[in-house]
């Protein structure tokens, strides 16, 4: 590997060391250690304890005088520059100070930038406002969040939601080979101030211990700015640990109790207590629920809930002994793990890797459709249009794509009218140029009846087919728009693709140019395997929008499947949920969604429709063929594609819930339904089994491999 340089830069106040190591010098010394880049790796920071230096192999000191002209946090970023010129750094890491990489770069260092936040970028300078985050994106090489809580908040009302720069990486931890012997401790690890809780548990605390005697308490940590006067002979307060006798306490503890009232950015002393085989209790607050796969949550913020659920395991030796071992067996976040992930990104900014792929034709088309650019192909994983087109080439066509509503927004003057002219007027010179054996329009109704009239005159050979996605049925949402929409092309179209049965539909009565497409799977899109995620934190992932386009949610707008969602939550209180688009959480989109949906054990595939054949919105495919075992509404009839062990279908409500709360306890059947899942939808739907589908339908030909769905 050829020598580059990394420079990690600690928040001046965050001590390389063992004694007063904080968040980001934690997380430096634990990914450093099995780091191919080790070697490269230079620590910067700021201490006067140099005898307690963690690496001291690979650790600068930076020191500098004080100066009544400029702040400490400025002087110290102005020696860095000073050592950067001596060193040569090509990579810097900055941690958790956005305010260090504005003003590197407002002072021309040139160097790769990576940010890592570790709290809430909404309290630190330098990212506060909207316009300093989208400096730190086009800045940054890489944007590292410590949790999915802490990345939303970033994204917090920026325009765009999502960036390919921005990543989450967790803090991690090696893991323990078995559960350490066990004694009657319950700790608290943390400051003593009522944003941790402390209040409340040294209220519960003391009643329990003096119910049970048998038992101890241990409080690490420390807050001169409040003052608690709970005493008791059984309750010991340490002070400050070092992180590494924290650890050892954690192994003999039997209940760690974290019961933050303020939104944690991440929560390590959840992880860290649980790995070590801790039964744990944590609040619902920020990302703490993204730091153990297995633990109790407190439902409400009193004393005397957190002292019911202390009771609880402590008299409930069985339920605590199934807590503590699934706790350390199951660690979610492993350090070789994110490791890997953290060398990846280095590579990829150090040395610039990529790809390139290429095929040969057979058919010409024309795809006209929404591709997207002018929303940053945000809905790429979604978007019919695109799988389609991939399944086209694949299969030996060659494809022009050209984006309709794109053509439009970019060409339009005054008027919205302008651009529409445009699109028709590069569409039929397309054509004329091309001369394509096919023309697919999907979902584009901003075609003028003439330019297709124009085509179909131009060229006899060429045929008109279009897709269309959406409900068409009575009792589903703008039914007559999307039916007017779909039939404003009827005396020129040779065939259309729907994705609902046509025998589900009054108006497609004696029509044989209409025929059921599935959603496809994509093989370079749908690119996961959730069931081989040893450590999800969610129970079952949900999403819905105001409109895939929009990507916002449209304020005081509540989806009609809200009623739905708010009694399946209300009916499984042991199920935690990660739903988007609901209660002003917003929706996810590309990549953050392949990373919401990659911590959650299953997924539910509701529509606004649920009770017309065959349809379902097109997020099915990114649900199942990515592996996750997808619970569907049976009156959708889907299962007649799919079998019991392959896809869970519900009757109602309450069966739903009974089967969210089974098949989270039975573990490995989940695994092994999603994985069967995901087999049979990409047997059925691969992209270029619907592609080739199309082609042979549009053109007559012979299908050898002939899929039930196809009979439709």
């Amino acid at each position: 590997m050829n020598k580059k340089k990394i420079a990690i830069l600690l928040p001046y106040k965050d001590h390389f060391t063992y004694s007063k190591a904080g968040s980001a010098s934690i997380w430096v010394k634990d990914f450093n250690e099995g780091s191919k880049f080790r070697n490269n790796i230079t620590v910067l920071g700021n201490t006067d304890n140099q005898k307690d230096i963690i690496d001291k192999k690979r650790y600068v000191n930076i020191n500098f005088r004080f100066s009544p002209f400029k702040s400490k946090n400025i002087s110290y970023v102005d020696e860095f520059i000073k050592l950067n010129v001596k060193h040569k750094f090509n990579l810097i890491e900055v941690h958790n100070r956005p305010s260090y990489v504005r003003y590197l770069c407002n002072k021309k260092i040139n160097i790769k930038y990576v940010l890592i936040f570790h709290n809430n970028p909404l309290n630190l300078g330098g990212s506060r406002t909207v316009s300093e985050r989208m400096y730190l994106i086009e800045n940054c090489d890489k944007i590292i969040f410590v949790s999915n809580w802490v990345k939303e908040k970033f994204f917090e009302g920026l325009s765009i939601l999502n960036h390919e720069s921005c990543i989450v990486i967790y803090p991690s931890i090696k893991p323990i080979s078995k559960l350490p012997k066990k004694y009657n401790i319950i700790s608290f690890v943390g400051k003593l101030n009522r944003s941790k809780g402390f209040h409340i548990f040294g209220l519960s605390i003391i009643k329990i211990l003096n119910k049970y005697p048998k038992w101890s308490a241990i409080v690490i940590g420390d807050e001169p700015r409040e003052k608690y006067n709970f005493k008791h002979k059984n309750l010991e307060y340490k002070g400050w640990l070092s992180h590494q006798k924290t650890l050892q306490l954690y192994r003999s503890t039997s209940i760690s109790v974290v019961p933050s009232f303020w939104d944690e950015p991440f929560g390590r002393t959840a992880m860290e207590s649980a790995s070590q085989g801790c039964a744990t209790i944590i609040s619902k607050k920020g990302g703490l629920i993204e730091t153990v796969s297995n633990a109790v949550y407190l439902s409400d913020l009193k004393a005397n809930k957190l002292y019911s659920e202390i009771e609880y395991l402590i008299n409930n030796k069985i339920k605590r002994f199934q807590l503590q071992k699934k706790s350390y067996s199951k660690v979610l976040h492993k350090l070789k793990d994110n490791t890997k992930a953290i060398d990846s990104y280095r590579t990829k900014i150090l040395f610039n890797t990529g790809v390139f792929i290429s095929k040969k034709n057979k058919f010409k088309i024309i795809h006209l459709s929404n591709f997207g650019t002018r929303l940053s192909n945000r809905l790429y994983f979604i978007s019919l249009a695109k799988k389609i087109s991939n399944g086209l080439i694949r299969e030996g066509h060659d494809v022009v794509n050209l984006s309709d509503r794109d053509t439009i927004r970019f060409n339009r003057s005054i008027s919205a009218k302008s651009g529409i002219n445009y699109l028709n007027k590069v569409f039929l010179e397309t054509a004329r140029n091309y001369s394509p054996d096919l023309i697919i329009l999907g979902h584009s109704d901003n075609i003028k009846l003439e330019t297709i009239e124009n085509i179909k005159k131009n060229s006899k050979k060429t045929k008109v087919v279009q897709w269309f996605e959406d409900n068409l049925h009575h009792t589903g949402p703008d039914p007559d728009s999307n039916i007017k929409r779909l039939l404003q092309y009827e005396d020129y179209i040779d065939h259309n693709f729907i994705t609902t049965a046509p025998s589900a539909l009054k108006f497609t009565k004696n029509k044989k140019n209409f025929s059921y497409f599935p959603i496809p799977a994509d093989k370079n899109i749908e690119n996961l395997s959730i069931y081989k995620n040893k450590g999800p934190i969610y129970d079952l992932f949900f999403t819905m929008s105001h409109g895939v386009n929009r990507g916002k949610l449209k304020p005081n707008k509540k989806d009609e499947r809200y009623p739905f969602l708010d009694s399946l939550i209300k009916k499984s209180p042991n199920i935690l949920f990660d739903i988007y688009g609901y209660k002003n959480r917003q929706p996810v989109w590309s990549e953050d969604f392949y990373q919401v949906i990659n911590n959650c054990k299953m997924g539910l595939n509701l529509s606004r429709t649920n009770s017309v054949k065959y349809y379902s919105s097109n997020r099915i495919s990114s649900l199942i063929a990515n592996g996750l075992m997808t619970f569907i509404d049976k009156k959708t009839q889907l299962n007649h594609f799919f079998k019991d062990n392959e896809v869970i279908f519900y009757n109602n409500i309450n069966d739903l819930s009974e089967k969210l709360s089974y098949y989270k306890e039975n573990d490995s059947l989940r695994r092994k339904i999603a994985k069967n899942g995901q087999a049979k939808y990409f047997d059925l739907f691969n992209s270029e089994i619907v592609a080739q589908y199309m082609i042979n339908k549009i053109f007559d030909l012979k299908f050898s491999n002939v899929k039930k769905w196809m009979k439709v």
